[in-house]
Formats: C-alpha cells, sequence, structure tokens
C-alpha cells in the first residue's frame, strides 16, 4: 500500500527535479487508473524476488511486506520481509544507488521477543550494514488505506482498530495513531530525495501532516 502511494507520488511529481524515469520491480506491473500512467515509468517483473536485479538509480524505495497469516508459516513472512528486502538492497547497492528509502514497521527491534518486530529489526540492521549514502527507515504505524485495490484480504480486527483510532484521534499519541499510507509516501521520498547522510528514522509521529 505504502510502495503504491510512493509510486503515485513520484509520477505526479513535475517538479524541475521529478526523477527523468521512475522504475518498478516486482512480480506484477503496478495497476493503476487510467490516466495515471507516464511516459516516465518503467516497469521491470521477477518471479522471484530474492534473485531480481535492481536497474541502475540513483535512489530506491523498497516497499515490502507481508503477514505471518498471509504468508502461512514465520518462516515465510522472514522470508520476504528480511531475505527478500535485504537481497533487493544489496542489488541496489550493486547497481549503484546511492539512496535508500525503506518502510519497515513502528516497533521494530532486533532484540524484541515478538517475531513480527523482531523480524523488522534485523531487517533494519542488515540493510543499515550496506553502507549507503543515505537511508531512511520509516517506522509508521497502522496503516490507513484503501487495500482492496491491491487484492489484499479484509482484516477484521485491524478495520476495527482503524475505526476506533479515527474517532479517539485527538486522543492519541502522534506516534500510535493510524497513518495514511500516502502521509508515509511522501514523508519518505521528502527524506531521501533531502539527502541527509547517514541512517535516519522517520517514526510514524513525524511522518503525521502538522
Amino acid at each position: 500500500m505504502v510502495g503504491r502511494a510512493v509510486l503515485a507520488h513520484l509520477l505526479a511529481d513535475k517538479s524541475a527535479s521529478a526523477y527523468a524515469a521512475v522504475h518498478t520491480l516486482g512480480r506484477r506491473a503496478p495497476d493503476f487508473p487510467a490516466g495515471a500512467q507516464s511516459a516516465r515509468l518503467v516497469s521491470h517483473l521477477s518471479d522471484s524476488l530474492l534473485d531480481a536485479r535492481v536497474p541502475p538509480a540513483d535512489d530506491m524505495f523498497i516497499a515490502l511486506g507481508t503477514t505471518i497469516a498471509v504468508a502461512g508459516s514465520e518462516p515465510a513472512f522472514r522470508a520476504v520481509d528480511l531475505d527478500a528486502v535485504l537481497a533487493l538492497a544489496r542489488s541496489a547497492r550493486s547497481a549503484g544507488v546511492r539512496r535508500l528509502g525503506l518502510v519497515s514497521a513502528m516497533g521494530a527491534d532486533a532484540h524484541s521477543r515478538v517475531f513480527y518486530n523482531r523480524v523488522k529489526g534485523e531487517m533494519e540492521e542488515a540493510v543499515s550494514s550496506l553502507g549507503f549514502e543515505t537511508l531512511v527507515i520509516a517506522r509508521p504505524s497502522l496503516l490507513d488505506g484503501e487495500r482492496a485495490a491491491l487484492g489484499q484480504p479484509a482484516r477484521r480486527g485491524e478495520q476495527l482498530a482503524l475505526q476506533v483510532m479515527r474517532r479517539l484521534k485527538p486522543l492519541i499519541p502522534r506516534n500510535y495513531r493510524a497513518i495514511l499510507a500516502s502521509d508515509v509516501a511522501a514523508a519518505l521520498v521528502a527524506a531521501v530525495q533531502a539527502g541527509r547522510p547517514s541512517v535516519q528514522i522517520l517514526l510514524s509521529g513525524q511522518m503525521q501532516p502538522h
């Protein structure tokens, strides 16, 4: 959901600093409404993201992830959220990518007792060790956005949580409020393009619009 929002953000950019070309890499080409396509968009398909080759680029955004329920097991979840992400990041380094924007999750911690948080933390540490000039890691809280268009299954618990959080928004600390995928995308793109050296963590509250 964040990846789709990042792509839409990049394709809508008509400023002088807009990217000359925007490449996507995935198992299928992005599906956008009529009129949303761009002459700058180039799609690359790969059956396995573990073996995918990133095309030469200056900047890259990785918004890859699943859930244990969808993956089917903890090892299958780890294969996507750690192994595939790390493989893409390594390929990006080989392709000359200097600045990377990475979507992680709130609570990411390589030493956490919670499996999901631990895998996200291990992924962050592994990618951070690759030596990108700029690495921006976004840690959003519960994502708010349209999942049906992406073919993602409905999550009843998540839908109920979103309803409650929307009603109680003023009472919830900024880092814990649900956040729109488009707000995460905008903040991540802006931080990567700013090019601050080393590793930068974007907490959910920092990505909420003021």
